[in-house]
């Protein structure tokens, strides 16, 4: 048997892809009828490509529906299935996500819908990695488009590692899914399932490769891959399997020409590129903005969100002092019936035009990798002045090293990663990579009876409601939430069963 071709992009496939999603347009052949030595005719072809699945990426709706904008989905669906986002369930898209019966189940379409276009992103950047060098142009920007589609691919595959199995930390031999580093086809033969252990490889390889080729690349733009975008993967790849001191090190230099956002930009809706702290992130217009639909989930407090359905978990509020900036985004729902009592979290907020940046990579989360880093490779004090760098951008109060021991470090570290990260896909992805379980409460007193919250109407009055909660504190089995769960991982679709017979060999 062989894979269908549909599961990845050919040569032709790919550059209609290009030029369907940036309006450029090549002297040749219609667009349905091109053939491989046109694609593969010079560089700004590749860079075509490049292009091409970028806006794919990022701006397709994967499987074709509104419930899964682009790569957000795979942020939405982490932070659904995590500790601090409680949905109201009521609403279109994530449920669920939410209740821990979709990413289990091989036959779910959003299970497809990832796995598809995560592959297919892996092909375009491996057409690209395959000819770089051998099509016709400047060596420059050939360099520059192998290192680009080296560290996008090192990318999906980090996010594989990160959702399809468990930590590295456990066991960095278990099996998880198919590596392809060269561009595949309809005749091409399925390879089988690698281990944790063989993707990292490749996941370092790829990205030292991109940082040789990209350092002292200028980029035009905050959505193109450069060596602090690099870094930065680098950072995330070394804490995923415990290369303390590597991380700390690759973290600090990714973050170092990104300075905290001042406390006042916290409030103004994490939607622009610009934004001193981004690293890494996506520009939206009105005339390309599908990637932007993710905020009708997370932004819970404008009139044209539609779903707002990612409110908070009280106890995560909690978890904020006075003072702090972040704080002060949240409140409790009276807008209609329906919402309740319900506690919003006012991070992510539409533009004016409905549009909204996606957010990738910020030099906080480098931060907080490195402050992790250092603690657990037991610098304590490198820990401890990370966090606090931070923490005081923030207006939260410096955390009190004195007496700390390591795991209260790490602790109150990860702490401050839900804090800083909520919505930006780090919910499950941490639950995994820490051996964790699941945290879920109901939010009542000591009787047991729900908290009573102030809420404010649309007409202005005052009045006390029930506080809403997680309605999903527990598996769907029954089972309560445990550490190392099947239901946190992200299973490979039925379809890929049927498809690749060498899957499980």
């Amino acid at each position: 048997m062989k894979m269908k071709a549909s599961r990845f992009y050919t040569y032709a496939a790919a550059l209609i892809i290009g030029l369907s999603a940036c309006n450029k347009q090549l002297d040749t052949a219609p667009s349905n009828a091109v053939s491989e030595d046109i694609v593969l005719k010079n560089i700004d072809n590749l860079n075509t490509i490049s292009e091409g699945t970028w806006a794919a990426m990022m701006d397709d709706f994967y499987g074709g529906t509104f419930s899964n904008p682009g790569f957000k989905t795979i942020a939405l669906t982490s932070d659904a299935m995590g500790d601090d986002a409680a949905l109201i369930t009521t609403k279109y898209g994530f449920p669920a996500a939410y209740r821990f019966t979709q990413l289990n189940d091989k036959t779910q379409p959003r299970v497809s819908a990832i796995w598809g276009q995560l592959y297919k992103i892996i092909n375009n950047s491996n057409i690209i990695i395959a000819n770089a060098d051998k099509v016709d142009g400047d060596a420059t920007a050939k360099s520059v488009a192998k290192g680009q589609a080296l560290a996008l691919r090192a990318h999906i595959y980090l996010t594989i590692a990160s959702f399809y199995q468990f930590s590295y930390l456990k066991d960095s031999l278990t099996k998880t899914a198919p590596i392809y580093t060269e561009p595949t086809t309809g005749a091409t033969v399925g390879n089988p399932k690698a281990s944790l252990k063989e993707i990292y490889e490749l996941i370092f390889s790829d990205l030292q490769q991109a940082k040789t080729l990209l350092t002292g690349y200028d980029r035009p733009a905050k959505y193109k891959i450069n060596a602090d975008v690099v870094n930065g993967l680098l950072a995330r790849a070394y804490l995923n399997t415990g290369r303390w001191v590597q991380a700390a090190a690759a973290a600090d230099e990714a973050q170092r020409d990104y300075p905290l956002m001042a406390p006042a930009e916290y409030s103004k809706g994490f939607n622009d590129v610009n934004n001193s702290e981004w690293i890494w992130g996506h520009p939206e217009i009105p005339s390309q903005s599908d990637g932007s639909y993710s905020f009708h989930f997370l932004d819970v407090s404008s009139a044209s969100s539609y779903y707002y359905s990612f409110m908070a978990d009280p106890f995560f509020g909690e978890l904020f002092e006075a003072g702090d900036i972040r704080k002060t985004l949240f409140s409790w729902d009276g807008s209609a019936v329906a919402r309740e009592g319900y506690l919003q979290y006012k991070k992510f907020k539409f533009r004016g035009d409905q549009t909204a940046d996606l957010v990738l990579m910020r030099s906080a989360e480098a931060i907080l990798i490195k402050a992790e880093g250092y603690a657990r490779a037991g610098n304590l004090t490198e820990g401890i002045n990370a966090l606090n760098q931070l923490r005081t951008a923030r207006g939260a109060r410096a955390f009190d090293g004195t007496g700390a021991t390591q795991a209260s470090l790490v602790k109150e570290i990860l702490v401050e990663r839900r804090k800083e990260l909520w919505g930006e896909g780090f919910g499950l992805s941490d639950i995994i990579r820490n051996q964790l379980a699941v945290v879920r409460k109901p939010y009542v007193d000591a009787s047991g009876d729900d908290i009573k919250v102030t809420v404010v109407t649309p007409d202005g009055t005052s009045k006390q409601v029930a506080a809403k909660y997680h309605t999903a504190l527990k598996f769907a089995d029954g089972t309560a939430f445990v550490p190392n769960s099947p239901y946190y991982i992200f299973v490979i679709p039925q379809a890929e069963e049927q498809n690749n017979p060498n899957l499980n060999n």
